[in-house]
């Protein structure tokens, strides 16, 4: 890791990344690709040491109450985090300040925070996003190996909404010719049922492939998947988005379920959803999108 200081913690529309890199080590994660200019080594986790006072300053000064966003680039509940406590913090300032808060994350790191997230639901919102993609645990382990298992993270959830904090799942990446089968579809639909999510987010049963990130997948497709590389060039070219040829069927065994168990799966809805901020003791909602 090394640290730096920035001018800003918060985009436009309320997003903060605590951290830059990563240490989870996901096969195929869009944040190698090049667009995002990052200038040193991914996994060399980037610090930003004045993220918790810069968010300080920002929502003491701001004079409308939001959601703060978190997790969408970076995972806020990386390695590092347990010793530097940096989310914890700004977790704090949050709650402190009675913004709501939405964070994307595959750890179960999470529950540490648990009596914060509490707190400022019980003000506001506080959403909890998770990534879910294959059932196959020795397939987790290949495809993201330094994250806690599915099985893991289904509990987390299952722990979450018994506290009353909603959660809302990502069936996103599906692998094409590695995890697009209708066995692994269902499997994560019961687990996302079980766990009584409030909503699963998915577009097509596909995955993303860019510069930096394209080429960092194909390795570990001829270190894992022999002969599975030449089938993603053949089919897809350099294509950014590469779409399961189950990616039909697929999608409607997704809504069906959807529907059947009263889970929202429309995504205009869900990310209306995380951005609208509640004022539970005002009963008062605020969207960005009105703004």
């Amino acid at each position: 890791m090394h640290e730096v200081k920035v001018k800003s913690i918060l985009s436009s529309q309320n997003r903060m990344n605590i951290y830059r890199g990563c240490s989870h080590g996901c096969i195929y994660c869009d944040a190698r690709s090049t667009c995002y200019q990052l200038k040193h080594k991914f996994e060399d986790i980037e610090v930003k040491s004045n993220a918790v006072e810069l968010l300080k300053n920002s929502l003491r000064s701001k004079k409308k109450k939001c959601m703060i966003s978190t997790g969408g680039i970076s995972d806020p509940y990386l390695h590092l985090e347990k010793q530097l406590k940096n989310t914890r913090k700004c977790l704090e300032i949050i709650d402190h300040y009675g913004f709501g808060v939405s964070i994307h994350t595959k750890s179960d790191r999470v529950l540490r925070d648990l009596d914060l997230l509490k707190s400022i639901n019980k003000k506001s919102k506080c959403v909890v996003q998770m990534t879910l993609t294959t059932t196959d645990e020795k397939l987790c382990k290949i495809i993201e190996p330094n994250v806690c298992s599915t099985k893991r993270r289904a509990e987390v959830l299952k722990i979450l909404h018994d506290e009353g904090i909603p959660t809302i799942v990502w069936l996103t990446p599906i692998l094409p010719f590695i995890n697009d089968t209708e066995e692994n579809i269902r499997g994560l639909l019961d687990y996302c049922i079980h766990s009584s999510v409030y909503g699963i987010i998915f577009f097509n049963v596909s995955m993303t492939l860019r510069d930096g990130n394209r080429q960092y997948f194909y390795k570990k497709l001829d270190k894992h998947f022999p002969g599975i590389k030449d089938k993603y060039i053949k089919t897809y070219g350099n294509a950014y988005e590469v779409t399961s040829s189950n990616n039909k069927q697929l999608k409607n065994i997704l809504r069906e379920e959807c529907h059947k168990h009263k889970i929202v799966c429309d995504s205009y809805k869900l990310f209306n959803y995380i951005n609208t901020f509640e004022d539970k003791q005002a009963g008062i909602q605020l969207s960005f999108f009105n703004d």
